[in-house]
């Protein structure tokens, strides 16, 4: 069964999930945007924050979205203003994962993301859904993950 991890970084907690699951034996896509976020934090999340309220949709560099060769797709996204990631936003808009086991990875400060939860309930139903608060700063928050990792 072959199996990907597709996720966006801004701040390393996604680079730190990824690891687990290269590790897993996952094969690893991140999303890197054409213009990135400014390296100051309050600055990069009020316009973070703007682009998820809007469900805005970044450009990005080189993005492969063919996942036709996959059986399990996971998808990790830092939740913005409750909401999934703008560059999450454009592979979910530009990549078939019908017929795909679906699961989302979504790491927020606060550790809860309900109108991210709403949207992956309503638009991806069977899939699995994984809060992590902060898992680059709180490591015990990896294990939630186990579950995915040891299918």
């Amino acid at each position: 069964m072959k199996k990907i991890f597709i996720y966006y970084s801004y701040s390393g907690n996604g680079d730190s999930i990824a690891e687990l699951f290269k590790n897993s034996g996952y094969e690893i896509r991140k999303v890197i945007r054409k213009k990135p976020l400014s390296k100051r934090f309050l600055i990069a999340m009020l316009k973070g924050g703007f682009e998820a309220l809007s469900k805005k949709k970044a450009k990005l560099i080189d993005f492969d979205n063919d996942v036709s060769n996959y059986d399990e797709v996971v998808i990790g996204s830092p939740i913005w203003n409750g909401r999934i990631s703008s560059p999450i936003n454009t592979v979910l808009s530009s990549t078939n994962l019908k017929g795909k086991k679906l699961s989302f990875v979504l790491y927020a400060g606060g550790g809860e993301a309900p109108k991210a939860i709403k949207r992956i309930k309503k638009e991806y139903v069977n899939s699995e859904i994984i809060i992590l608060r902060e898992p680059k700063e709180y490591k015990e928050e990896l294990s939630k993950i186990s579950s995915l990792l040891s299918k």
